[in-house]
């Protein structure tokens, strides 16, 4: 193998096993965890949608702290210039005490420490993303970034696989977040040394300014465009967020007692990894519009799955659809960005990033209100899955306009 393949393959590995840490852990980790913490007793359902709430009000603030980073760097000139591997390394740092902390039995401080585990999370996102990405732009392999977007969804499966042996094992919550606390450090022990300035333009706000040679040489997109892009990706935000905090609860009043419920989280990790995987076999020399609009009509087909077949294979078959394109979108779309805004990508990423996280804040206070005025769970849930997959056939739809409102003129690099 040459040295540029192995140099590719570092960088692909290290931004997954970022993003495994960051999202996988310091995000999802939650999910599998709660039936733990419920069943030893220290928290309740409603406390539980606070934490939750908490994370996601997190990861909306860090992704405008990316979106404004160059903003308030310029204003205020007296803080000192932070390259983007520096934000990587500080996210994961922050991901591994935080996760460390809720093993603490102090449950007034949860809903702050997962708070800030949402700003971590959004803060190593955009920035492994931008790095990550220009770096293996500048070594023409770019496709390998869907290498790099497996991540969140290795460590998705992997949590909840761990989950379900802590269950079997009857283990507490607090033992379930100390490991993978532990886990975090490991995962960034081994990425430390990869995340370092390499060469000039990696650092302040923009990863992959540099790269914009490389990404495009057209004008940048005007702000009309890139509104659009950051309302039909946050569609996809409100879409999944739905599916993915109810799935679970509906499956387990739809099958009640089957072993078989806690393998769907891991299900959709594995859809997730999958996906990801898929994209890198996809050239990028197409318009990725398309490949959204075809992403957000697999997601509404698994959605409709559950909805139509509420048994075992209706809920494997949901979580496997909903998974494989979960963060192909998000590739294809940072990839956009770097389309459209080589210069300011990082500033445009932690954009979608926020109306992303905007998607999901607003997703799950909606299926409360229509639960409350539904005659049954049933009906409520079926009603707010139906608004889920609506919500991605418009997003679906947007990308299609777009795509012939705004072609791609000229070949994509």
């Amino acid at each position: 193998m040459s040295r540029a393949a192995v140099g590719r393959w570092a960088i692909a590995i290290a931004g997954m096993l970022s993003l495994a840490t960051a999202m996988g852990i310091g995000r999802f980790a939650f999910t599998p965890l709660l039936p733990m913490m419920l069943s030893d007793g220290v928290i309740d359902l409603p406390s539980a949608s606070w934490l939750a709430s908490a994370n996601y009000l997190g990861y909306l603030v860090g992704a405008l702290l990316c979106t404004f980073q160059p903003w308030i760097w310029k204003h205020f000139r007296f803080l000192p210039a932070v390259a983007a591997s520096t934000w990587v390394r500080t996210g994961l740092v922050a991901t591994t005490l935080l996760t460390l902390g809720m093993a603490v039995q102090w449950p007034v401080a949860w809903p702050l420490l997962r708070f800030l585990a949402g700003v971590a999370s959004a803060l190593v996102f955009v920035y492994t993303s931008g790095w990550c990405l220009a770096q293996l732009a500048r070594l023409d392999a770019s496709a390998m970034g869907g290498v790099m977007y497996a991540g969140p969804g290795a460590g998705i499966a992997l949590s909840g696989l761990f989950a379900s042996g802590m269950v079997a094992l009857h283990w507490k919550a607090a033992t379930g977040w100390l490991i993978f606390g532990v886990l975090a450090a490991v995962l960034a022990a081994v990425v430390w040394r990869t995340f370092q300035e390499r060469g000039e333009g990696q650092g302040g706000g923009a990863p992959g300014a540099s790269a914009n040679a490389v990404a495009s040489s057209h004008a940048p997109a005007g702000r009309p465009q890139m509104l659009f892009l950051a309302l039909a990706y946050g569609l996809a935000g409100f879409g999944y967020i739905i599916t993915a905090t109810f799935l679970p609860v509906i499956a387990r009043e739809a099958m009640p007692g089957s072993a078989w419920i806690d393998f769907f989280w891991p299900i959709f990790g594995g859809g997730v990894v999958t996906g990801a995987l898929l994209a890198t076999r996809i050239p990028a020399t197409g318009d990725f519009r398309y490949l959204l609009a075809g992403c957000y009509g697999v997601q509404a087909l698994g959605i409709a799955a559950s909805v139509f077949s509420p048994n075992l294979a209706g809920f494997a078959i949901g979580s496997l659809l909903l998974g494989i394109p979960f963060t192909a979108i998000t590739f294809f779309a940072m990839q956009e960005v770097r389309r459209l805004r080589p210069a300011a990508a990082a500033s445009y990423m932690g954009l979608l990033t926020a109306v992303y996280g905007i998607g999901q804040i607003a997703g799950p206070p909606m299926v409360a209100v229509l639960l409350r005025h539904s005659q049954s769970l049933g009906e409520g849930f079926t009603l707010s899955l139906e608004i889920a997959a609506g919500s991605l056939l418009a997003g679906a739809l947007m990308y299609l306009w777009m795509a012939s409102a705004y072609p791609v003129m000229g070949k994509r690099a």
